[in-house]
């Protein structure tokens, strides 16, 4: 399978001032679905690590008291013991904003300085567009001279509350506060990538890119400087030790490593117009879709998202789309839930108009009926390419935000039937193929349903959403269905919340952070 017909070519990714490879082959990849799993495996690599290694993480929110197994240790007593045994542990953690706002500027500051004590170096980091974060969820392991070893976790799931759930989905017994629909310890849904091979070098070139960016840390006035000042903040990175030469292939897999960075000033060194590669790669790959986009996402709300789905929908009549969303936004409140309700209405509308029959959106709930918030950000194409994130399918994720995705493709073809399911001839693959079915099978409830074929995955995953909304809508008599899938449902916001959520949700909640010549030129 050629992979330029996938993948972005270095020319559509659009950054000369990156020296990010295009793409790398040789590859090991494992999901890890549930913040649990991905706990767990993280505790034992960092307590492998030994003096001289590297530790460096990126993160939009670091909790220093999260629990990473049930008897411990917290992610600071994790990271500061590695520190203290000679690792070379370096962080950046977006600055944030006050927690009174509902966000982690003090969590984050703690974890700072808590790994800072114990030798380490985690940096406060808000060289963003004005309302913008830094989202990137990425933790890179070196080992040199022992390249074999290196791995590299990146996705959806941040180092903090309410992430270390399981397949039950009852929630992390430590939470954040959030829409009370979802109860005291909300059910938390994600998925995290464990990927071996040379694209940890990629993924290491990354952070060093943010890493040794010349800007101050603090680029929103004085204020802000002056109280990282007051409270001893460091304020300049140190200088990172030589960047080891790239690991040993380890598969058969071909990833291409994918990011936004918005068109702000003053400009990255690294991005200076921004770079929309996210988007980019994900527009790429829908273009080519011809039987199933399947999709999970924590914000599908974006009209111009939305109108990319839409169009794939009109020009192939085969297509069809199943997403998996949370089925409430993560807060409460007369201001903050309208802009949240009012751009996934819109989003999914554009998409049910195009092909009504042939769209197919589910929340879901946990065995007592709780809601699972889904924060995964995954996409898989026809069994043939798929992504796994820290990007929503939204404007601000595909140009206002830093984020970070892997994109791949598998040179080890699937025989089960359909063996090329889309029909151009690059067959099912099995990576992307198993990814689907792991959380198809997870969402079921089942693992006896024949659902390898698009058109029966559509089928089960319909007709065990109808039961389940079938089943509560009598009052829950007698035994409830399998499955946690339910249909899910929107509501169009009156006239007079319309007037007001619309522009707040496209300037505050949703805004664009591509360059104006590109937002006039309508490309990414």
């Amino acid at each position: 399978m050629p992979l330029p017909d996938w993948f972005l070519t270095e020319e559509e990714r659009g950054n000369p001032d990156s020296s990010i490879p295009t793409w790398s082959t040789g590859n090991a990849v494992q999901p890890l679905i549930h913040g649990k799993t991905y706990f767990d495996r993280l505790v034992t690599e960092v307590e492998s690590l030994r003096e001289g290694d590297h530790l460096f993480f990126t993160d939009w929110r670091g909790d220093p008291d999260e629990r990473m197994r049930d008897d411990g240790p917290t992610i600071a007593e994790l990271f500061s013991a590695a520190a203290k045994r000679g690792v070379v542990v370096k962080g950046l953690l977006w600055r944030s904003h006050l927690d009174k706002l509902a966000y982690s500027e003090e969590e984050n500051r703690t974890l700072s300085d808590d790994i800072r004590a114990a030798g380490g170096e985690v940096l406060l980091d808000q060289r963003v567009r004005r309302g913008g974060s830094h989202h990137q969820k990425l933790v890179v392991l070196r080992h040199p001279g022992r390249p074999e070893l290196d791995v590299a976790y990146a996705g959806g799931i941040d180092l903090c509350h309410s992430r270390r759930d399981d397949e039950r989905h009852l929630g992390d017994p430590q939470a954040v506060d959030m829409s009370k629909a979802y109860g005291p310890n909300p059910p938390w849904h994600d998925v995290q990538l464990e990927l071996r091979g040379p694209v940890v070098g990629v993924l290491d070139l990354t952070f060093r890119e943010r890493w040794n960016e010349p800007d101050d840390l603090d680029q929103h006035g004085p204020i802000s400087t002056v109280v990282d000042k007051l409270k001893h903040a460091d304020m300049s990175a140190d200088r990172l030790p030589p960047q080891p030469p790239d690991p040993p292939e380890r598969g058969p897999l071909a990833v291409q490593t994918l990011r936004t960075y918005p068109a702000m000033r003053p400009q990255y060194d690294f991005a200076r117009n921004g770079e929309q590669t996210v988007a980019r790669g994900y527009t790429k790959a829908i273009k080519r879709a011809r039987r199933l986009i399947y999709l999970e996402d924590q914000y599908l709300w974006s009209t111009e998202v939305a109108r990319l789905f839409a169009d794939a929908l009109r020009a192939n009549p085969d297509l069809h789309l199943i997403a998996v969303v949370p089925r409430y936004p993560d807060v409460d409140g007369r201001f903050a839930l309208p802009p949240n309700q009012i751009g996934r209405e819109k989003a999914i509308s554009l998409c049910t108009m195009a092909a009504p029959d042939r769209v197919h959106v589910f929340d879901l709930e946990n065995e007592v009926g709780t809601p699972i918030y889904v924060h995964a950000k995954v996409c898989v194409v026809d069994d043939v390419w798929c992504s796994v994130g820290s990007d929503n399918f939204n404007r601000r994720s595909w140009t206002h935000d830093s984020e970070l995705s892997n994109a791949i493709l598998d040179d080890t073809r699937d025989e089960r039937e359909p063996r090329d399911p889309a029909g151009l001839g690059d067959g099912a693959r099995e990576f992307p193929r198993e990814l689907r079915l792991a959380l198809t099978r997870e969402h079921l409830d089942r693992d006896d349903l024949p659902v390898v074929d698009p058109a029966d995955a559509v089928r089960e995953m319909t007709a065990a959403a109808e039961k389940l909304k079938a089943w509560h809508d009598a009052g829950r008599t007698g035994p409830r269905p399998p499955g946690r899938l339910t249909p899910h449902q929107t509501e169009k916001l009156p006239w007079y919340q319309s007037l007001w959520a619309t522009p707040a949700y496209r300037l505050a909640y949703d805004p664009d952070g591509r360059s104006w010549r590109d937002r006039w030129a309508n490309r990414w």
